[in-house]
């Protein structure tokens, strides 16, 4: 049994014997959201195309109502107008999803982080653009994407490393609970 499948079996066992997982600690600017628990499943072939190195430790997943699921298509068609592949699609997803829940946040009053809005929590005086941009789904995608593509070999790294290169997170390891749930999302829209 190869590595990757293996994680992968270990990780759904795990999942079964403790019940559950809840989500991780969420920074004070997040939306107060509960996760829900469900069965993670990854086809083989997903497993080698949207998450080539297997998830790492438990997964976090949330139901999305119709304003996230929006954000999500917004992600996929701004990777995909970044020529960019479904791999992209998946760390940008992850991404938005512990930063923001794949909420587009606007200034949460003294629940902010700073000045962070926006899908990706992204900060108007760290450059990330005004808040109409960062607040603008397809412009803070193409933002982080950006970012991304200057990491070099971010393809051949963890989710979690390649998220935290462009986000420089007080919680670098949290993006690595959410690549499953972002990578059946891909699964699910990508050719809609």
């Amino acid at each position: 049994m190869n590595t990757i499948l293996r994680k992968s079996v270990l990780g759904i066992a795990g999942l079964a014997f403790t019940g559950g997982v809840f989500a991780g600690p969420v920074a004070a600017h997040a939306a107060d959201t509960t996760a829900h628990a469900k069965p993670v499943t990854a086809t083989v072939q997903q497993s080698n195309k949207l998450i080539p190195h297997g998830v790492q430790g438990a997964q976090s997943r949330i139901d999305l109502d119709d304003e996230q699921t929006k954000n999500v298509k917004a992600i996929i068609a701004a990777t995909k107008k970044a020529g960019m592949d479904e791999r992209a699609a998946v760390v940008s997803i992850a991404t938005a999803l512990q930063e923001s829940k794949l909420e587009n946040l606007g200034h949460l009053g003294d629940r902010n982080d700073h000045d962070s809005q926006g899908l990706f929590q992204q900060r108007p005086s760290s450059g990330w653009g005004t808040v109409e941009q960062i607040t603008d789904p397809e412009y803070s995608t193409t933002a982080f994407l950006k970012g991304l593509k200057q990491v070099d070999g971010w393809q051949d790294m963890p989710l979690t490393k390649a998220a935290q290169t462009v986000q420089v997170s007080a919680y670098p390891d949290h993006y690595a609970q959410w690549e499953q749930q972002a990578a059946d999302l891909v699964a699910e829209h990508w050719n809609k």
